[in-house]
């Protein structure tokens, strides 16, 4: 246990314990995915928020978007990077949120532990101007576990690898429904 240098997980308190107490000097990294998945129940409740407020002509814009909003723009056909560009120019709050979203990732890239700290900052200063409770909450979990996503700068580290494995081994479990015993899987294959 003392070899152990950091340990990449998800942004939750329990699992942050759970490495501190039997490894007290290993460094917590957050991983990517979780924070983008974070944020992204972020922009959906955004969508929805603004889909409420929104008269019938702007609606639909923002009717069917969550999914071009959730995206990467380079996984999006041409016909929906069309359909995205009319949303985020008919609604500046949504083209904030997903401006931000690819912002909030480039803090993952940094290598230098302070150019690391000044995005975030930055990040945090334009998220606030989106005044949403939402967000002012998302702003505030990114705060807390601040130390996790700068650690990232010195261990380029995710779970990544344990989340493909944990998906293989939920595969093997459906293709092995209905196998009671071994001695009948046996016989089936």
């Amino acid at each position: 246990k003392q070899a152990i240098e950091a340990v990449a997980l998800d942004m939750w308190e329990a699992y942050v314990k759970s490495v501190q107490t039997p490894c007290p000097q290993a460094r917590i990294v957050f991983d990517l995915f979780h924070l983008v998945k974070g944020y992204g129940e972020v922009i959906d409740e955004v969508r929805r928020d603004e889909y409420k407020k929104a008269n019938p002509s702007q609606r639909r814009f923002i009717k069917g978007s969550r999914y071009l909003l959730l995206s990467n723009r380079p996984n999006l056909r041409d016909d929906q990077q069309a359909r995205l560009d009319e949303l985020l120019a008919a609604n500046q709050r949504l083209s904030a949120v997903y401006i931000l979203k690819d912002q909030l990732k480039a803090i993952y890239r940094c290598r230098d532990r302070s150019a690391a700290q000044r995005a975030l900052d930055q990040w945090c200063a334009l998220a606030a101007e989106v005044d949403h409770p939402l967000m002012r909450r998302f702003i505030g979990r990114l705060r807390y576990f601040e130390y996790g996503i700068l650690n990232h700068c010195d261990y380029p580290i995710g779970t990544s690898p344990l989340e493909g494995i944990n998906n293989k081994i939920k595969v093997l479990k459906r293709k092995a429904y209905g196998f009671h015993d071994s001695q009948y899987f046996a016989l089936k294959v």
